[in-house]
């Protein structure tokens, strides 16, 4: 094969290449969640970088489906907390909540229901320490009072 066929040949196989490579697992997102791009993507409260799989979390809803993302299950309940009035659907059951399952292992992220799953302390992030797990366990708390005891602490932290 001579220099110029060779050349040919390569850039036609480069559109093809490329469309095979998209076709490749990205991750296992739910339907609706935007993916996270880990150690780039920041956490909207803190804005760390979200790094750490186990603890992450994302928020999508409103009329626009604007999408927000989190390095600790802390930071949602602080957003939810403090974004409440400007943002009026983030309660509404339409608004999607997932959080990781903080016994996920390496790359393959389990995601919950951020509303449904129960929360256990671990070590988290940003200090919050609670972490998401599917079913109730001992010593777990459901998602409303996990946000109780974030929101909490962090206002006893302020004063």
């Amino acid at each position: 094969m001579d220099r110029r066929s060779f050349l040919v040949a390569g850039f036609a196989i480069t559109p093809l290449a490329g469309m095979l490579a998209a076709c490749g697992n990205k991750g296992n997102w739910p339907e609706g969640m935007q993916e996270i791009k880990w150690d780039r993507d920041t956490c909207i409260v803190c804005s760390m970088v979200i790094s750490d799989r186990r603890f992450a979390g994302e928020m999508r809803g409103g009329p626009k489906n604007i999408v927000f993302k989190f390095d600790d299950p802390g930071c949602i309940a602080l957003w939810l907390n403090d974004k409440a009035a400007a943002y009026p659907w983030l309660r509404e059951p339409a608004t999607k909540l997932w959080v990781a399952d903080v016994n996920s292992r390496g790359q393959d992220v389990v995601w919950l229901d951020g509303r449904k799953a129960q929360y256990v302390g671990k070590t988290s992030p940003m200090g919050f320490n609670f972490g998401a797990v599917a079913h109730a366990q001992a010593g777990s708390v459901d998602f409303p009072t996990m946000c109780e005891h974030v929101v909490t602490k962090f206002n006893k932290g302020r004063t």
